[in-house]
C-alpha cells in the first residue's frame, strides 16, 4: 500500500505548519487598556456555531484563554445539542444555545427566542468576544454586544466592509487549508500576543458518567473490549456495513468483544443494525448505538483497547482521550481534520481511488468513497495494533 504523509502510527501528529502563525503586524500597542494587563479581563466569549467535533478542536483554545487569563469567567456560544462536548470541561463557566429549532417554531417564538439570548449575553458585559465562525449572527453578536474588544477571521467569503465593521480586528488565515484545525483556531489569539499556549484537546466526563458507563458494563458482562463507531453524519464519511462485519466477524474469531456505538438517528440506527446482521457471533457484539449521552460515550473510548472508526466526532474523541486507533477517511481535508496528536493509523481512501476535492464534495452523494479501502488492509491494521497491546 502507498505511504501517505498523514498515515502514521506515531505517537504524535504534527500540521504540515505545525507552529502557530502569529501575524507579524499585531502588537500589544494596538490592543485597548482592558486587554495589555491580562488580570483586567474578567469575561471572555467564543463563539463556535459548528458541529460536535468543530465544538470539540476548541478546547485548545480554551485551556490556553484559561492558563493566560485565570481568572476571568469563559463562556462559549453554540449550536444546540453540542454543548454536551463541552459539559464537564471545567474551564467553561456557561454554555450560550442557538436553537436553530426556532426558525420552525414560527415567527413570535423566534423573534422571543432570540431576544432572550441577547439579553442573556448582552448582560455579561464581555471585555473580549473571539469569533470563531463565519456565520453574520456571530458577527452581529461581536458589534451589537459592544465588548471591549473583539476578534474574527478574514475569510475570503466574508471580505467585506460590514464583517470588517463587525469586529475590533481580523486575522488572515491564508494556509487554513494546509494547518490542523486546533492551530487555525488558536491563530486567533495573535493579536493578544500570548506566550502560555496549549494544543492538547480535552475530552472531559465526570463520575456520574463513569457510573453510568460501569452499570451498563455490568448488565452486558462488559470487560476487556474494543469500540468501533462506524457511523457519521454524512454517508460519504462511511464504509459497507458489509466491511464492517467481516472485520467484526475477524475480531470475534479472535475471541475480542466489540462494542458497536451510534448516535439515535434512525437512518444510523439502521446501519448499525444490517452490521450486527452480518455477524456470525453476535453475543459477542454489545450494541450501545442511541444509548449513551457524549461524556459517557468517552468513558467507553477511554477505557477501550483500541477505538476504529471513521472521520467523525467519535475519532476526535478517541485522540482526545490517548486511545490508540484504526481510522477509515474519505474526501475531508486530511491537514485540517486528522487525529491530532493521537496514536493512530489512518487509511485513506485516495490510495486506493480518486477523491472528490474537499470543497466539491456533495453531502448528499449516497457514494461511500471508505468502500474503495480494502476490509484486509483494515484487518491488517487492527491486528498491529492488537499485538502491541498484548
Amino acid at each position: 500500500m502507498m505511504a501517505h504523509p498523514m498515515m502514521n502510527t506515531s505517537n504524535k501528529t504534527e500540521s504540515p505548519a505545525g507552529q502557530l502563525s502569529a501575524p507579524a503586524h499585531f502588537s500589544a500597542d494596538n490592543l485597548p487598556a482592558i486587554l495589555r494587563e491580562k488580570e483586567n479581563v474578567k469575561r471572555i466569549l467564543v463563539i463556535k456555531l459548528r458541529h460536535f467535533g468543530d465544538v470539540l478542536l476548541t478546547t485548545p483554545l480554551l485551556n490556553t484563554l484559561k492558563a493566560n487569563y485565570p481568572q476571568a469567567k469563559i463562556d462559549v456560544l453554540l449550536y444546540g445539542g453540542t454543548q454536551e462536548m463541552l459539559r464537564e470541561n471545567k474551564t467553561v463557566n456557561h454554555a450560550f444555545i442557538v436553537d436553530r429549532g426556532l426558525k420552525h417554531a414560527g415567527l413570535k417564538a423566534q423573534i422571543s427566542g432570540e431576544k432572550s439570548l441577547f439579553n442573556a449575553l448582552k448582560a455579561q458585559h464581555y471585555d473580549l468576544i473571539l469569533n470563531l465562525s463565519d456565520q453574520w449572527r456571530a458577527a452581529a453578536y461581536c458589534r451589537l454586544l459592544k465588548p471591549g474588544f473583539s476578534i474574527g477571521f478574514h475569510y475570503p467569503k466574508r471580505d467585506t466592509w460590514l464583517w470588517r465593521y463587525c469586529h475590533s480586528t481580523l486575522v488572515d488565515i491564508p494556509h487554513a487549508a494546509e494547518r490542523h484545525t486546533v492551530l487555525n483556531n488558536l491563530d486567533i489569539l495573535a493579536p493578544l500576543q500570548l506566550t502560555d499556549i496549549s494544543t492538547d484537546v480535552t475530552m472531559a466526563y465526570g463520575q456520574h458518567d463513569i457510573e453510568r458507563v460501569k452499570q451498563l458494563c455490568q448488565q452486558h458482562n462488559i470487560a476487556d473490549y474494543l469500540l468501533i463507531q462506524p457511523s457519521a453524519r454524512w454517508k460519504f464519511k462511511t464504509w459497507a456495513s458489509e466491511s464492517f462485519s467481516q472485520l467484526i466477524n475477524h475480531l470475534t474469531e479472535q475471541g475480542e468483544t466489540v462494542l458497536l456505538t451510534g448516535g439515535k438517528d434512525k437512518a444510523e440506527l439502521d446501519y448499525i443494525a444490517d452490521i450486527i446482521a452480518g455477524c456470525t457471533q453476535p453475543e459477542k457484539v454489545v450494541n450501545l448505538a442511541g444509548l449513551l449521552a457524549l461524556p459517557e460515550l468517552a468513558v467507553l473510548i477511554d477505557n477501550a483497547k483500541l477505538f476504529i472508526g471513521v472521520d467523525s466526532v467519535a475519532m476526535h474523541m478517541a485522540a482526545a482521550l490517548q486511545t490508540p486507533a484504526v481510522v477509515l477517511f474519505g474526501p475531508s481535508n486530511l491537514d485540517q481534520w486528522h487525529p491530532w496528536q493521537a496514536p493512530h493509523t489512518l487509511l485513506w481512501a485516495g490510495h486506493y481511488r480518486t477523491l472528490p476535492h474537499p470543497n466539491e464534495i456533495d453531502t448528499d452523494t449516497t457514494d461511500r468513497y471508505l468502500n474503495a479501502i480494502p476490509v484486509k488492509d483494515v484487518i491488517d491494521a487492527v491486528d498491529d495494533w492488537r499485538t502491541r497491546s498484548h
